[in-house]
C-alpha cells in the first residue's frame, strides 16, 4: 500500500489560522515533551502508531466494535470528506478526533484539516487517541510530506540557533517532531526568517531535498511575498529598489551602488496602505539576500518599523513589522506548485484605523 502522503493534482493553497506567539526558552532537550497538545495546532501532522488490546486472564473477552472506515472516491481535503461523509458527529466533534489523532488516513494518523486525499486512500475512525507529540511553541505546521515540512512562524522565534545562543527554535521543536515517530529522522535548513520577522517558511526532510531545493531556489520558488510596515508615507506608489549588498566588520548588511560589488539584490513593492505616518507595503523578492527588505527600505528613507538596526525609530508594534505573507514553489519530488498563505498579523492594521492618531 502507498503510504506516501502527497497533496492533490493542481495548485493547493493554505491560508492558516493564525498561531500562539510568544516563545519561552528551552529547559533541556525534553522541553514540554510531555504535553498533550491543543486543538489550536490543527496543522500538525501525527505519526500513526499501532495499539495492542491488552486482555485479561479470563477464559472470555469481549471484542471491540470494529473501527469505522471510509474509501476515498475523489479527490478532496480531509475535514471536507469527514464533513461529507459522517453525519452523526457534530463539526465540532469531527475537529477534535482529527486534532486528537483519532482520523488515520493509509494507516497514519493525521491532523491536518486541508490534508489532500486522493481516490483509494483509506479513512479510519479510531476509538485511540494518539500518543502525545511534542509541544510546538511559537509555529504551527501548515504542511507536511515525506520531503518537506511547511511552517508558520511567530515573531520571537528563532528558526536556527546562532553560536552564540542556546534557546528554543523552530529547527529544534521541528527535529524532536520528526523524532516522535522515527528516532533517526532529521531535518535540514532550506532558508530562514529573521528571529522578529513572521510568517512561511519550510524545512527538508533530507540532504538530498534541501540541496535540490538550495540548488535550484531561483527557478523552484515561484513566490516570495512579505508585508512591511514602514516608518513615513511612501511617496511612489510601486516601484522597484536594486542594489548589491555586502556585509560590514560588525555584521550589519549594507547596500553597494556599483555594479558587481556585492551579492545582487532586487526587491519589488507596491503600497496596501498608507497614511502620514505609515506605510503598508506589499513587497516581493526577485533575490533572497540576508536582511534585503530591511536594507532597502532604509535605502529609500522608510526603515521598517521596530527596525532599530537598519534606522527606526518607531515603537508602535513590540516588534520587527515584517511578516512572510506568501511562499509559492515547485514541489521537489512530485513536480506540484505548492503555494502557502499567511494572514496579515492584525497589529499592522493598528496605524491605519480611524482611532489611531
Amino acid at each position: 500500500m502507498d503510504n506516501k502522503r502527497r497533496p492533490a493534482k493542481g495548485t493547493k493553497s493554505y491560508k492558516p489560522q493564525n498561531t500562539r506567539s510568544g516563545a519561552p526558552a528551552e529547559r533541556g532537550s525534553d522541553y514540554q515533551a510531555n504535553k498533550p497538545r491543543s486543538s489550536s495546532d490543527q496543522g500538525r501532522k501525527s505519526g500513526g502508531r499501532q495499539h495492542t488490546l491488552k486482555t485479561s486472564n479470563a477464559k472470555t473477552t469481549s471484542k471491540p466494535a470494529p473501527a469505522k472506515t471510509y474509501t476515498v472516491k475523489e479527490t478532496a481535503e480531509l475535514l471536507s470528506f469527514l464533513l461529507s461523509n459522517i453525519s452523526n458527529m457534530s463539526r465540532n466533534s469531527i475537529k477534535s478526533l482529527l486534532a486528537r489523532g483519532q482520523v488515520m488516513v493509509d494507516g497514519q494518523a493525521v491532523t491536518a484539516y486541508n490534508y489532500a486525499l486522493k481516490p483509494g486512500q483509506t479513512i479510519m475512525l479510531s476509538k485511540d487517541k494518539a500518543a502525545d507529540k511534542p509541544a510546538l511553541v511559537g509555529l504551527s505546521i501548515l504542511h507536511e510530506d515525506d520531503d518537506v515540512i511547511v511552517i508558520q512562524k511567530d515573531a520571537g522565534l528563532l528558526s536556527v540557533a546562532s553560536p552564540k545562543e542556546n534557546e528554543m527554535t523552530a529547527y529544534r521543536q521541528l527535529t524532536a517532531h520528526v523524532r516522535s515517530q522515527n528516532p533517526n529522522e532529521r531535518i535540514f535548513v532550506v532558508h530562514r526568517l529573521d528571529r522578529d520577522t513572521s510568517g512561511v517558511m519550510m524545512f527538508a526532510k533530507s540532504e538530498n531535498v534541501q540541496q535540490a531545493l538550495q540548488n535550484n531556489w531561483q527557478d523552484t520558488v515561484k513566490e516570495r511575498t512579505y508585508v512591511a510596515l514602514v516608518e513615513g508615507a511612501v511617496k511612489k506608489s510601486e516601484g522597484t529598489i536594486t542594489s548589491w549588498l555586502k556585509e560590514s566588520s560588525t555584521l550589519k548588511m549594507y547596500s553597494s551602488h556599483y555594479p558587481n560589488d556585492g551579492q545582487h539584490a532586487v526587491t519589488h513593492y507596491k503600497t496596501i496602505e498608507s497614511n502620514r505616518n505609515f506605510s503598508l507595503l506589499e513587497v516581493n523578492l526577485e533575490t533572497g539576500r540576508k536582511n534585503q527588505i530591511r536594507v532597502h527600505m532604509e535605502d529609500i528613507g522608510h526603515p521598517v518599523v521596530g527596525d532599530k538596526k537598519y534606522g527606526s525609530k518607531a515603537k508602535i508594534l513590540g516588534r520587527l513589522g515584517l511578516h512572510a505573507k506568501v511562499l509559492a514553489f515547485i514541489h521537489p519530488t512530485d513536480g506540484q506548485l505548492m503555494r502557502f498563505e499567511s494572514n496579515i498579523p492584525k497589529s499592522f492594521m493598528n496605524p491605519f484605523r480611524k482611532s489611531h492618531p
